[in-house]
């Protein structure tokens, strides 16, 4: 379970990402919406699971490499951001989230459309 302080770091390391982010949007994915869906802090602040939202997501591990190519410098500019707040700019790992995938599935399944497999 998270802390207060876990819980409101994640949210403005989620904030200080979606505006980084929006800068880098035609270098790492042209054309694609990315969006910061949430931010899982350690207990100690030091490491951070980034999950993304893209669309149109037409190949995750690309996408996924794309971003962790510019990973160090996501991090340097987050780390100009939060200076102030933080003692120690968190590692970054990205992941995909896919629960808007999984809740598209959950829909078709109870629909019963069972042909339609998703991609």
């Amino acid at each position: 379970m998270e802390s207060t302080r876990q819980k409101k770091v994640g949210r403005q390391i989620q904030k200080d990402i979606a505006q980084i982010l929006m800068t880098r949007t035609s270098s790492i994915a042209p054309g694609a919406i990315i969006s910061v869906s949430l931010v899982r802090m350690s207990p100690d602040l030091s490491y951070a699971k980034v999950y993304l939202s893209v669309f149109p997501l037409k190949d995750k591990e690309a996408f996924l490499k794309a971003v962790s190519i510019q990973g160090k410098e996501i991090r340097n500019e987050l780390g100009k951001l939060v200076r102030h707040q933080l003692r120690i700019v968190p590692e970054l790992s990205f992941f995909i989230d896919d629960s808007v995938d999984y809740a598209e599935n959950i829909d078709r399944l109870l629909k019963g459309d069972s042909n339609n497999t998703p991609e």
